[in-house]
């Protein structure tokens, strides 16, 4: 498996969405592609527009971000506050704040590495693309004891080291495919596509239906 397909195994597993569409379980794990997406045990399909230049990256990134936090923020503070359903990895709106925040940090991670001519560590040091769902379980126990407003303002500065990057570099560098070593058949654009538009969609998603079923 090279590095673009990893890419896409990145976008399924961490944000249960968009790069090349596939069905996943309820731990956002890969089961087989698929042309569309399909939620396991839903009725509905679900589409969503793909970022192909930086005007439509800056654009998708922004809106998605203000309307996932224009969201949360006008929940009653119980709410918030409160834990969702059974059957979600994420058990409440700071957990899945954490793991946005975490991707982020990721991403940083990764971005600091292959530009410097260096092979990042992906997804984590000690983990593999198929071992993402037991990093994804990490990272919810890391961030499950940080306060929830604390949280939303370590996931807004990371949310802002992201589009730093976004606007230094040129359309081409963000969309040409293996332009930089490190990002192997794919794209940085890519990448910065599944660590904010998509996984904002999804995180949004994700918040609505559960805070709707635990009302």
């Amino acid at each position: 498996m090279d590095k673009g397909q990893r890419m896409d195994t990145f976008a399924i597993i961490s944000t249960g969405l968009i790069m090349i569409s596939r069905k996943w379980d309820r731990h956002h794990c890969p089961i087989k592609w698929y042309g569309i997406i399909l939620l396991r045990n839903q009725k509905h399909i679900l589409t969503m527009p793909r970022p192909k230049s930086k005007p439509e990256l800056i654009q998708l990134s922004n809106k998605n971000f203000e309307n996932l936090m224009d969201w949360i923020n006008a929940l009653p503070e119980n709410v918030q506050e409160k834990e969702f359903p059974k059957g979600t990895l994420n058990r409440n709106i700071r957990d899945v704040i954490g793991h946005l925040h975490h991707w982020h940090l990721m991403f940083l991670d990764w971005y600091s590495e292959g530009m410097a001519g260096n092979k990042p560590e992906m997804p984590a040091k000690g983990y593999s693309w198929k071992s993402t769902p037991e990093l994804n379980r990490w990272i919810q126990r890391e961030y499950r004891e940080i306060p929830l407003n604390k949280m939303k303002k370590m996931l807004v500065d990371s949310y802002y080291h992201i589009q730093s990057i976004i606007q230094q570099h040129s359309n081409n560098e963000l969309f040409e495919k293996k332009k930089y070593k490190w990002t192997g058949s794919t794209s940085l654009g890519s990448y910065l596509v599944s660590a904010t538009s998509s996984h904002y969609d999804w995180a949004l998603k994700l918040i609505k239906r559960s805070t709707k079923a635990s009302t």
